[in-house]
This record gives C-alpha cells, structure tokens and sequence, in this order.
C-alpha cells in the first residue's frame, strides 16, 4: 500500500513573508483559504490582472497587490510561494528559481512542482486540524473536512483552555503531568457503548 510521507506542520504565518503568483480564480482561492485559516498572514500577489473579488479580499487583510507579470526580484525575502499562473512555463520558472534560493514553492495542480500542498483544514477555536490526501485527491480531503467539522464539538475550544488551566496546577516531572493528562483526557476517545 502506498504510504503518505509528508510532514504536517503549523506555521505562524504572521512571521514569514508569502507570494502568491497569479491572479486568476486560483490564486483566489489559495488567498481565501490562507486567510480564512491565518487572517494575520503576511502576503504579496503579483499579477497583470486581479479579479475584483481579489481586489475585496485583499483589502481584509495584510495584502499587498503588484500589478507586473513574474520577475525573479519579487521572490527577495520570500519564505513560501504559491505559482497558480496559466502559463506553465511560467510556473516552471518560479518552482526553479525558488529551489535555487530555497524557498518554499508550490505550483498548483502540479505536485512534482511542490514543497508542500495546502490541504483540508478544520478550525475550532485553538484546535485545527489539518487533512492531507498526498496530492491525491483535494475532493476527499475536502469531504474529510466536512465530516471533521461535523463531528468535532463546538465545545471543544472551551475543554482545551480548561484543560490547559489544570494543566499548570499539576505537580511532577513532565512524564508524570503527561501521564495525569492521558488519565484524564481518556475519557474523550473511548467509544460509548450503545
């Protein structure tokens, strides 16, 4: 069986500089979703065109709208970029100049052109979690999504800041407060019986 070896991480978006090339309905969306999850994050668009929903969208959070084609100058400073032009020759250059600097890239629909992929991501207050379908199939993990959200607990943001209060108030090492917190927290996966 084929075996998903990515590597989930959480990045504090607000500290890192990220460049969406494009302007078109995808570059859109992956600003929609970037800051529906992080609306802190720190992010230039650069395109000959923008859509005017673009344009709104921009104006909700820390946005900076350039409008030029791609030049290998706008990658300067640059932690992660995302490549959703329509030309591919373009989005080719854009994965090989960011592999020279060592940037992060991400050409959309073209996972042999990614460092990483955006996947499904469920909010609930503190808790996020993040589904990953190895580039597979962004409609599963879109259906992932919907089921997470459904099954999670509104309530669950209010367990995580409780139990991070008692968690202070716990005596011992770190192995002997993770073992209290197991204890505690067993509760929550046991299945019920019916």
């Amino acid at each position: 069986m084929e075996r998903n070896n990515l590597y989930p991480i959480f990045l504090k978006t607000v500290n890192l500089n990220i460049l969406i090339i494009g302007g078109g309905f995808v570059a859109e969306e992956k600003l929609t979703f970037l800051l529906k999850s992080s609306p802190d994050a720190s992010v230039m668009m650069v395109s000959p065109m923008f859509r005017k929903d673009t344009i709104s969208l921009s104006k909700k959070g820390n946005v900076t709208l350039i409008m030029d084609t791609y030049k290998e100058k706008y990658l300067k400073g640059k932690h992660m970029v995302v490549a959703t032009t329509d030309v591919p020759e373009v989005n080719v250059k854009v994965y090989r100049h960011c592999r020279k600097r060592s940037i992060l890239v991400n050409v959309a629909d073209n996972p042999p052109y990614c460092d990483f992929y955006m996947g499904g991501i469920v909010t609930k207050g503190n808790v996020k979690v993040a589904i990953s379908t190895n580039g597979k199939s962004p409609t599963t993990a879109k259906r992932l999504r919907q089921f997470f959200e459904d099954v999670i607990p509104e309530n669950i943001d209010d367990l995580v800041k409780n139990l991070n209060e008692y968690r202070k108030t716990i005596k011992g090492n770190f192995e002997e407060k993770v073992e209290t917190l197991n204890e505690f927290t067993k509760g929550l996966i046991e299945k019920k019986e019916s």
